[in-house]
């Protein structure tokens, strides 16, 4: 027994999952310029607020594919591609600037019996967005890839965790078994024409034009959706601004680089049946930026709106956990 046990422990941290909630320290370094501008300044239509690289001696760390709120005083939970939560607050300084990400608990995501996922292919969770109920925040849902699905996790003290609850989505969408498959998943906020809709919208799916197939899981509507497909680049993870526009955040690879754009939707166009096209509101390429997979909108201490996109690191040495905010030019 105690063979069989000890074969288990070290299968788990093979997998790169914690045994129960695990306690971790991130150290953090500020990133101070991007695309040759400083803080504060003005790049494409969005401004620059700075950001910052975040590292851990715990190889649990890293793989951070999609990020949302999880509660008040800027508590956030992040997924990652081997099947964790990763959980903690974004920390500010007195000039409302990101600081650092502290309290950070990784907990090994459960399946709908309440057990560990029991293999790589069912834990590449790639997006994530929040329930709010009155509100609070409830529950998170979250997309995956390989074994594509959609499941429900409940929040506790802004921690997402505990069984699965699976989430019905359409057979296209459930037969899709590939890592490009199901990348994004947001909720709708109250002020858009969907409000509290799922929008779906698959990394590398094509229609028979060539566009990016999408679904809706409608509490306001329902069926298909499109999305325009644009050359290298293929969306990575959206979100909601407040008053209902859609952003979305689209990453490829060019000449041995990694690229990414991050494009702008009006509310009115995200609706079933329609092909959406976004304006450009960012684009990078090179070192200022690395595999930009992570994108949320949320609120400072300061009270700003922010956008913060993140990347995931694949847990390779040679690539950064990446963290970067911005906020509207308007």
């Amino acid at each position: 027994m105690k063979r069989a046990a000890a074969s288990f422990l070290a299968l788990v941290l093979a997998a790169g999952q914690p045994l129960g909630a695990a306690e971790v320290t991130v150290s953090a370094a500020p990133v101070t310029q991007f695309r040759g501008v400083g803080l504060d300044q003005r790049v494409d239509g969005l401004v620059f607020r700075g950001g910052l690289t975040l590292q851990s001696q715990e190889d649990v760390f890293g793989g951070l594919s999609s990020v949302t709120v999880t509660g008040p005083d800027q508590a956030v939970a992040f997924v990652s591609d081997r099947g964790n939560f990763i959980s903690g607050k974004l920390a500010y300084d007195g000039d409302d600037r990101l600081l650092g990400f502290i309290g950070v608990v990784i907990e090994a995501m459960q399946n709908s019996g309440g057990q560990p996922l029991p293999r790589q292919y069912a834990r590449d969770a790639e997006g994530m967005d929040t329930i709010w109920r009155d509100g609070e925040a409830a529950a998170v849902r979250v997309s995956f890839e390989n074994l594509t699905r959609v499941a429900d996790f409940v929040i506790s003290d802004g921690r997402p965790g505990g069984a699965a609850r699976e989430v019905a989505i359409p057979q296209w969408l459930t037969d899709l078994r590939t890592n490009e498959s199901l990348e994004s998943i947001c909720i709708a906020p109250p002020a858009s024409p969907i409000a509290g809709s799922t929008l779906l919208l698959a990394e590398n799916a094509l229609d028979e034009h060539g566009n990016h197939r999408g679904e809706l899981l409608g509490v306001r509507d329902r069926g298909p959706i499109g999305y325009t497909n644009s050359p290298i680049v293929n969306p990575s993870d959206c979100a909601f601004l407040p008053n209902g526009d859609l952003l979305i955040l689209e990453r490829g690879v060019a000449l041995f680089s990694f690229v990414m754009a991050l494009r702008r939707v009006p509310a009115a166009e995200v609706k079933a049946g329609h092909l959406m096209a976004g304006e450009l509101l960012l684009s990078a390429e090179g070192g200022d930026i690395d595999n930009m997979e992570s994108l949320m909108v949320h609120q400072t201490p300061g009270g700003e709106m922010r956008i913060l996109i993140g990347s995931d690191n694949n847990f390779n040495g040679w690539q950064r956990t990446l963290l970067l905010e911005f906020a509207l030019a308007e």
